[in-house]
């Protein structure tokens, strides 16, 4: 049995920048000119999802309320030491953003060049002297999230803490105490094997433990030096094989041997219980299987979208359904567009938002603006959250990624925008024309557009003009 491993230390968190003075004087004078105009704010509150279940079938969004209980609370959270929150007044208490990362922040390695100016943006330097909130929500993975926090810190030219990061893996951590042993798979070398362990999983084995005990498993591929030293010997104890019971298979990352790994799952998606090297007749005996997300494409430095976990996925339950007799595989998937992932960030916003800014952890933020580059997993994901929570989750699509400009996409965003900064900048300037609206007859709010503030600005009564239409929603 696997022994735990300590994760890495993680990162400090970052210094506070020094906040704008004049924002909230800024604010109340703007207030008191709207008292005078007759034109009131609007407020909102919103209670807290839970995380109570995963999806099961990407294709109608199925959920599985089996899965996972829904009792369960938020993860150990990756801020490991109790932060003494600072109150500040200049932080927007009523919204926050979360972001993808690549195509939307990163392509290739390298930072998007406007990703870079709209953390600073989110930082305070804006036309409103207000930091923002925001975190990561990130369908990759392969790596512990410091590793991949430290990455994106030295690539934005920001701290990036654990505590505001989440990846497609991250909600694994809440099986870790369900599940005995365990086949986790993608990624490269070990690094999938220890970050489960890190997460509590007790008994972690890879498909090169199982190629090192039996190398005709995928005859096609063969274990380097390096590889061979690096997997457990499973047969060390002088049983068999079938001795080995696997509960349950997590797809961490993405393969880097589809057909070995491919091989390997349908072996225990067909065995009898999960008893390695058995076959079942019936072929409705294997264990559960996970992928940590379902992304069929994803935006990498090619010049086209490259194929991503979603397609594996997809393949190994045809291949399972093409070799059972047309027996159905049922898998299971974490990451965008699972409600479930967006509910987790939720509590990992309202966490962040209490240790960082000093907000009251038990209140989400009114609106969460989601910026994705991804039709089918970010845009898809953020509206059917918006459809279910009680806060408003405002799905932003960029054209830095795998959305293809000009074409129509399945799922449409609120709002279709160039780059991130343009993501930004949009999402900050509606939430000051929400504070600064009126009701209509109707008893609908208007935002002012950038005319109307300046009318405002000058004491006088702006034209109050409704905009509705495709991509462009208030």
């Amino acid at each position: 049995m696997s022994s735990l491993m300590s994760p890495p230390k993680r990162p400090g968190m970052h210094a506070r920048q020094i906040s704008s003075s004049s924002f909230a004087e800024a604010f109340d004078v703007a207030r008191s000119k709207l008292a005078e105009l007759g034109v009131e704010e609007e407020t909102s509150t919103a209670a807290s999802p839970s995380l109570s279940s995963i999806d099961s079938d990407a294709s109608d969004g199925g959920i599985d309320t089996d899965s996972i209980s829904s009792t369960s609370t938020c993860p150990a959270s990756p801020i490991t030491a109790p932060i003494s929150p600072i109150l500040n007044e200049d932080v927007a208490d009523n919204f926050a953003f979360a972001f993808d990362i690549d195509g939307v922040l990163i392509r290739g390695g390298r930072p998007i060049p406007e990703a870079i100016e709209a953390m600073k943006v989110l930082n305070g330097e804006n036309e409103f002297g207000i930091k923002v909130p925001y975190i990561f929500l990130t369908n990759g993975g392969g790596k512990f999230e410091t590793e991949r926090c430290r990455d994106l810190s030295r690539q934005l030219e920001i701290e990036v803490s654990p505590g505001q990061f989440i990846c497609g893996h991250t909600p694994m951590r809440e099986f870790a105490n369900r599940y005995g042993t365990v086949l986790v798979v993608g990624g490269e070398g070990e690094t999938c094997r220890d970050v489960a362990e890190s997460y509590g999983f007790r008994d972690v084995i890879t498909p090169g433990d199982i190629l090192k005990a039996n190398a005709h498993t995928a005859p096609f591929r063969k274990l380097t030096a390096a590889e061979h030293k690096n997997s457990r010997d499973l047969l060390a104890d002088g049983g068999k094989m079938s001795d080995i019971v696997v509960e349950a298979v997590f797809v961490f990352a993405d393969s880097r041997d589809w057909a070995g790994d491919l091989q390997i799952i349908l072996d225990i998606a067909q065995s009898k219980g999960g008893r390695l090297e058995t076959r079942s007749e019936t072929f409705d005996e294997g264990p559960p299987i996970y992928f940590s997300h379902n992304d069929v494409l994803w935006s990498s430095a090619h010049e086209h979208a490259r194929l991503g976990m979603g397609a594996l996925r997809r393949i190994v339950e045809t291949v399972f359904e093409d070799t059972s007799g047309g027996r159905k595989l049922r898998t299971h998937a974490f990451g965008k567009p699972q409600v479930s992932t967006f509910e987790f960030a939720t509590r990992l916003l309202q966490q962040w938002r209490a240790t960082q800014h000093g907000m009251q952890e038990s209140e989400p933020p009114a609106t969460v603006y989601f910026v994705g580059d991804t039709p089918e997993s970010d845009i898809r994901g953020t509206n059917a959250m918006d459809a279910k929570s009680k806060n408003e989750w405002y799905s932003i699509l960029v054209k830095t990624g795998v959305y293809q400009d000009g074409t129509e996409p399945r799922y449409k965003p609120r709002r279709l925008v160039d780059t991130v900064l343009d993501a930004v900048n949009h999402g900050i300037r509606r939430e000051m024309a929400k504070a600064r609206s009126r009701k209509s007859t109707s008893g609908r709010l208007l935002p002012l557009d950038d005319a109307a503030l300046k009318v405002l600005s000058e004491g006088r009564t702006p034209n109050f003009v409704s905009k509705a239409g495709p991509f462009s929603d208030p």
